[in-house]
């Protein structure tokens, strides 16, 4: 019998890794026996042994017998951990409750296969919805061997950015900052444009206790990123990949010996080839990128069919002003029909502000 309180239990351990286990998935699990939980784990960080040997080594007692409850299918085979399907086998555990089912083409049905060929009982499918949410990036990012790519701002109610002088902090309240920097922690990189940098001389660092920081990506075609820039005067504490199409030797030369990684993209219309770039990041294992920038770089993500996910901070005041900035520029489409569609996936209100959570439709 299924009792899906102890996936909930599950799902609750493998949140504790949110931000830490990049590219890895996150997977909690709880092991059960005569209706009482005997051992709990979860993923910690890749490299690090898997939810389920933790959660068995978390035993207080014998787990013959029991059920083992675990968001994503085991793993069945060599990483840089031992496949997980023969450490539940040789602990005797005669059932299996599963919520995701792994995509990856190295496990895809085959754990599942070789458990159920060592006799054990084998249930799919348990709170499959709020398991697969758990793994949203990795799922994209090892199918497609790209990055999983959110689009993040924080606008007014009438849709500005910035007031017509520019000015932007703050649009957001301390509640709605403090969720973003949470993003910035669960995400392996952070993008914006040279326009960004220019405007707001950010930092692009998470400030919450114990984050995991973010790679930095500027896209900056021709190398105008001031050399005085917070940027610049941090990038030997934070990684940082300056993405160019072209710029002077000596501009070239000076970033690299501040501590920059340099990367040169094919020349586009607007700038990098924002393609290439997730293609290159993709390569070093990168599997996220959060982007902040500005109505450029938004558009150019939205156009290319390059992003998966908006988060949306709207905050209950207005700037008017036809020039103020708003959150998404570009040429813009030309008819309603052509609109990028979005698909709600929750909202939640952050101290007054609103945050709205969609999905982008290809």
């Amino acid at each position: 019998m299924v009792n899906e309180n102890y996936m909930k239990r599950a799902i609750l351990l493998a949140k504790k890794a949110l931000g830490y286990t990049n590219p890895n998935p996150l997977v909690g699990a709880v092991i059960v026996k005569d209706d009482r939980i005997i051992g709990e784990g979860y993923h910690h960080k890749a490299g690090e042994p898997h939810a389920e040997p933790m959660a068995l080594a978390d035993c207080k007692e014998s787990p013959r017998g029991a059920t083992l409850y675990v968001t994503l299918e085991p793993c069945c085979h060599q990483g840089r951990t031992s496949p997980c399907t023969q450490t539940i086998i040789k602990a005797g555990i005669r059932h299996v409750v599963i919520g995701s089912a792994d995509p990856n083409p190295f496990v895809r049905g085959k754990g599942v296969a070789q458990l159920r060929q060592n006799g054990i009982t084998v249930t799919e499918h348990c709170l499959q919805k709020e398991c697969d949410v758990l793994n949203e990036i990795f799922f994209h990012f090892i199918t497609t061997k790209m990055p999983y790519v959110a689009l993040k701002y924080a606008m007014t109610a009438d849709g500005k950015i910035a007031t017509t002088t520019g000015a932007s902090r703050w649009i957001s309240n301390e509640a709605s900052r403090h969720h973003a920097h949470g993003l910035r922690h669960r995400f392996s990189s952070i993008l914006v444009g040279i326009e960004t940098v220019l405007r707001d001389d950010p930092l692009l660092n998470c400030r919450l206790k114990n984050a995991v920081q973010p790679l930095r990506i500027i896209c900056d075609s021709r190398l105008r990123i001031p050399l005085e820039s917070r940027i610049c005067r941090t990038a030997e504490e934070y990684p940082t990949v300056i993405a160019y199409t072209q710029g002077a030797m000596e501009k070239k030369e000076q970033l690299e010996a501040m501590g920059f990684t340099l990367w040169q993209t094919p020349q586009e219309a607007n700038g990098i080839s924002l393609p290439d770039l997730l293609k290159k990041l993709g390569e070093q294992g990168i599997d996220s990128i959060l982007v902040e920038g500005g109505g450029g770089i938004h558009y150019s993500f939205l156009e290319q069919q390059l992003a998966q996910k908006l988060y949306i901070y709207l905050a209950p005041k207005l700037f008017g002003g036809k020039e103020a900035k708003t959150p998404v520029g570009g040429k813009g489409v030309l008819e309603p029909k052509d609109a990028f569609p979005l698909r709600l996936l929750q909202n939640k209100v952050l101290d007054g502000d609103i945050l709205l959570e969609y999905g982008i439709n290809p």
